[in-house]
């Protein structure tokens, strides 16, 4: 498993280059690029760095985080307490269980998955439109 091969990560066929074990537990945050697939525990923080558009964190189903996730894709299959921020896409499995608001740009959600919380969709900022027929008019322009 860990000779050279890198897995796949489902939703998007990203590569994972960082995995903590289901007998892992990390206290203190977590900084990091690319792909992390989480099978232990966390208590801290979970951030991409700066700059890191491809990155995506994977709760598996007996992950658990006790921290704030700042990560532009997440997968939830497992819990989460803290709110996330994905700045992308969040996923949402059926073992989802995730007490905290999520801020999101896109979400799937599969029957079964729970939130305690408020799920908050965040728009990119709109690009600068044309006036549309009523500003012209307003202004004596066009006809």
């Amino acid at each position: 498993m860990f000779g050279g091969e890198k897995k796949k990560s489902v939703h998007n066929g990203g590569s994972v280059e960082t995995l903590i074990g289901a007998q892992v537990t990390v206290r203190g945050d977590i900084h990091f690029s690319g792909g992390l697939y989480l099978e232990g525990t966390v208590h801290g923080g979970i951030h991409a760095e700066e700059g890191a558009a491809d990155a995506h964190l994977t709760v598996a189903e007996k992950g658990v985080v006790h921290g704030e996730v700042r990560v532009p894709v997440v997968v939830v299959n497992g819990q989460l307490e803290g709110d996330v921020h994905a700045s992308e896409r969040v996923e949402l499995g059926p073992r989802a269980r995730i007490q905290g608001n999520v801020h999101y740009k896109v979400v799937e959600m599969a029957a079964g998955a729970m939130i305690t919380g408020r799920m908050i969709h965040t728009e990119a900022p709109l690009p600068r439109q044309l006036p549309g027929p009523e500003a012209k008019a307003a202004h004596g322009e066009g006809g």
